[in-house]
C-alpha cells in the first residue's frame, strides 16, 4: 500500500530521494570498542535515521521541495519514520508498507564523535524495479534524483534509467561496495568519502567509467570537486564535533537541494560543507541535520 496524498499531486518535485528508512539505537560512550571488546555506555537514545531518510529531510530542511521512495514495516518504527518524514514536508505517498520489519541501525559513538554502525536492512530491502516502474512519473519530473546503497542496486540503476534527461542524478555510494558498470554509467554526480573513493578505484576510474562529476567529503578537510573544468578544494567549516552520526547524509541533502534550485556547484559545495559540520554539533541522524537558515547565516558570515 502508499502512504500519504494522491500521487498525481507528487509531480514536480526538486528532489527526489530513492533510500532507505531506519530507526537508529544509538549508544555512546568514552570510546569505540575494539574487536571481541566491550564498553560501558553513558547514554542511549533512538532516532529516525536510514540514508535515504536522513538525505530526505536534509534536501526538506535546504529549502528543496521533496520526496522520499522507499519501504517501511507494518509496525510502530514505519509510523515513527512517516511522521518524522510528514514533519519536515517530505511527500511520503511513494513509500510502500511491507511485511518485513522497519529496518534498524546499531550505532556506537565514541567520545571523540567517531562512530560504528550495523545497519539491519529489513524493509528497505523488499524495495524492487516494480516499485521504481510504478512511480516513473515521480523520477521523470524532478530535478534532482538523489540515492544511496542501502536499497537494492537493481532499484538504484533503474531509478537512475528513468530519471528524465534534464534531472541531475546524484549518488552517494555508501555503504562502500563495488559497482557495476551499467550503474556508473547512469549516473552524473558520485559523492564518495575518502574510503568510499579507494574501493571504487579512485577518481579517475570513476570518470573513465562515465561518472563526469565526482565530489570527494573529506570530513574535516572540507571536500574536492573534480569535473571537466578540473580539481576544485572546498575549504572545511571548523567545528569541534560531538557526533558524526549524518554528517554526510546533511551535505548530500544540501548540495541535491541547492543545485535544483539553482545555484552553482560552488554554492552548493559550500553550503554542503556547512551543514556536515553543523551536523556534528548534536547527538543523532535527523536531530542533527541543520535548517537552512542556519547554514545561510554562516555563510553569510564568512
Amino acid at each position: 500500500m502508499n502512504i500519504g496524498m494522491a500521487f498525481a499531486a507528487t509531480k514536480g518535485f526538486d528532489v527526489v530521494v530513492v533510500g532507505s528508512a531506519n530507526l537508529d539505537l544509538v549508544a555512546r560512550a568514552p570510546r569505540l570498542p575494539k574487536p571481541g571488546e566491550t564498553v560501558t555506555g553513558s547514554n542511549y537514545f533512538e532516532a529516525c535515521g536510514g540514508k535515504g531518510v536522513n538525505q530526505a529531510i536534509a534536501a526538506a530542511r535546504a529549502g528543496a521541495k521533496t520526496a522520499f521512495l522507499g519501504a517501511v514495516g507494518q509496525d510502530h518504527a514505519g509510523e515513527v519514520l512517516l511522521e518524522a518524514l510528514r514533519k519536515d514536508g517530505v511527500d511520503v505517498a511513494a513509500v510502500r508498507k511491507v511485511a518485513a520489519p522497519t529496518g534498524r541501525a546499531l550505532i556506537g559513538v565514541g567520545g571523540d564523535g567517531e562512530n560504528s554502525i550495523i545497519v539491519v536492512p529489513g524493509a528497505n530491502h523488499e524495495i524492487n524495479v516494480d516499485d521504481i516502474e510504478r512511480h516513473r512519473a515521480l523520477l521523470e519530473s524532478c530535478k534532482v534524483l538523489l540515492c544511496q546503497l542501502e536499497v537494492p542496486l537493481a532499484v538504484v540503476r533503474r531509478a537512475c534509467e528513468l530519471a528524465n534527461s534534464t534531472t541531475t542524478r546524484i549518488l552517494n555510494p555508501a555503504p562502500a561496495q563495488t559497482l557495476p558498470g551499467d550503474l556508473l554509467g547512469v549516473v552524473d554526480i558520485m559523492v564518495p568519502n575518502e574510503h568510499e573513493l579507494e574501493l571504487l578505484g579512485g577518481v579517475d576510474e570513476l570518470r573513465r567509467q562515465g561518472v563526469a562529476t565526482v565530489i570527494v567529503t573529506q570530513g574535516e578537510k572540507g571536500a574536492m570537486l573534480v569535473s571537466d573544468a578540473g580539481v576544485a578544494q572546498v575549504d572545511p567549516f571548523k567545528v569541534t564535533a560531538v557526533d558524526s552520526t549524518g554528517a554526510g547524509d546533511s551535505f548530500c541533502g544540501m548540495v541535491a537541494a541547492r543545485v535544483a534550485l539553482g545555484e552553482t556547484m560552488s554554492q552548493a559545495l559550500r553550503a554542503g560543507v556547512i551543514a556536515g559540520a553543523l551536523a556534528t554539533q548534536t547527538e543523532g541522524a535527523v536531530p542533527s541535520i541543520p535548517l537552512w537558515n542556519m547554514v545561510k547565516v554562516k555563510l553569510e558570515s564568512k
